[in-house]
């Protein structure tokens, strides 16, 4: 199937030199074409422009049946990228939502058993097949609201047997669902209960028999560890890390959201494709990460559901760095997948502009799930996920009416998703 879209009022983020992500000042930079078309074939886009530029002789060359779309008084977007969710799970926690309303923090949950323990708790008693349906309805939820790559990490099992079940489950996911999905091995999300006053004897399992396991299956892109005051220490994350390092998985970061934890230093010296939170950022932080290769990913659905500081973005982006956005989508501290969202809170909350919230949700995000090549932006040979909107007044609607889903339609891999 071959998809013009044609007479579209605003086609954005459009690159004719892709790039692999913005920083400081050139995230106010979104190239958009008005009324513009979009020309895909296959699985890729392979041109656009404005409506006046516009060859018909460029369709007889195209072997594929073709579907004309009139976008008139509507924006196309590239899918929003989210490089950060933990949608394999069993079960919601919203018991633990109205505790966090009545004033018990996120520690004193955890130190009850609840939070990631709860969820470690419930995984253990479903099977793969309960997890693959639950996961597959977010997938669709998330794509019907613009997004159409996702970062999917384990962490709920906290065992070797069960954290291989949750990547069998994200592998298994990759293989069906049309977006985008990257696996991120998180064993070193908290500490069992089985190992309280034992820690170190989790690492060594995270070490010697998680990690080979997982490297063996081929079931994880990344290697990930929730550095921070309460969790994993910088030592035991170094280690956790340089074994994953060896068997093929890029470093990635929890970091920073509870206290100043040395997560973000210890991203950099491993060169961490992303450390993500960051609420708790200085100076030094920010030292450390310009002229690093790691991007700093914030999640303001934790922040806003938890109640927590926000990352301090604006200092972040004047003082030269790139920032990306993703949802967090989980049961405990942030449920809900829904990008649109996250977009308007990057400009409601750390008062970014919103050419550099869609930045931060789109080519940003990319690269911190390491697929900026092929997503993040309107460019040729780039994968066709993209969306077209309802009719809407400017680029500035989307961040601001942040109540209402604005999308019309989604296509992913060349082809329309319905699930609308």
């Amino acid at each position: 199937m071959a998809i013009l879209v044609k007479n579209i009022k605003a086609l954005v983020q459009v690159e004719e030199k892709p790039v692999v992500w913005r920083a400081g000042k050139e995230m106010k930079t979104l190239h958009t074409i008005e009324n513009a078309y979009l020309l895909t074939e296959g699985k890729k886009i392979i041109d656009f422009g404005k409506m006046y530029d516009f060859n018909p002789e460029k369709l007889s060359k195209i072997k594929e049946k073709i579907e004309e779309i009139d976008a008139t008084g509507k924006f196309v977007f590239p899918s929003f990228c989210d490089s950060h969710t933990h949608i394999v799970y069993a079960g919601s926690r919203e018991i633990e939502y109205i505790d966090k309303i009545k004033g018990l923090s996120y520690e004193d949950i955890a130190k009850r058993g609840g939070g990631i323990l709860n969820s470690a708790q419930r995984l253990a008693d479903a099977s793969e097949d309960e997890l693959y349906k639950a996961a597959m309805e977010r997938l669709k939820e998330m794509a019907a609201y613009g997004t159409g790559a996702v970062e999917i990490k384990s962490g709920y099992g906290l065992t070797t047997e069960t954290e291989l079940k949750m990547l069998r489950v994200i592998k298994a996911l990759q293989k069906e669902s049309p977006l985008i999905i990257r696996s991120n091995f998180l064993g070193a999300h908290a500490v069992p209960l089985a190992y309280k006053g034992k820690q170190q004897e989790y690492v060594e399992l995270i070490i010697n028999e998680m990690i080979p396991l997982v490297a063996t299956e081929e079931l994880a892109d990344f290697i990930d560890v929730f550095c921070d005051k309460g969790f994993f220490t910088v030592e035991e994350t170094e280690r956790i890390l340089m074994q994953g390092i060896k068997y093929g998985m890029r470093p990635k970061i929890h970091a920073n959201e509870l206290d100043y934890s040395g997560g973000i230093q210890v991203g950099v010296k491993y060169n961490a494709l992303s450390v993500d939170h960051l609420e708790y950022t200085g100076d030094e932080e920010i030292a450390c990460l310009l002229n690093s290769e790691t991007m700093p990913t914030l999640l303001p659905g934790a922040a806003f559901f938890l109640n927590m500081v926000y990352a301090p973005a604006r200092k972040m982006i004047d003082a030269g760095l790139p920032v990306a956005l993703a949802s967090d989508y989980n049961p405990g501290s942030s449920p809900s997948g829904n990008m649109q969202l996250i977009l308007s809170m990057g400009c409601i909350k750390y008062k970014m502009v919103p050419e550099e919230a869609l930045n931060a949700v789109t080519i940003n995000s990319a690269y911190a799930m390491g697929i900026s090549d092929m997503a993040g932006s309107i460019a040729k040979g780039k994968i066709a996920n993209f969306f077209i909107t309802k009719p809407i007044p400017s680029l500035e609607f989307m961040p601001y009416a942040f109540g209402s889903n604005k999308v019309e339609q989604v296509f992913l891999e060349g082809r329309r998703f319905s699930n609308l």
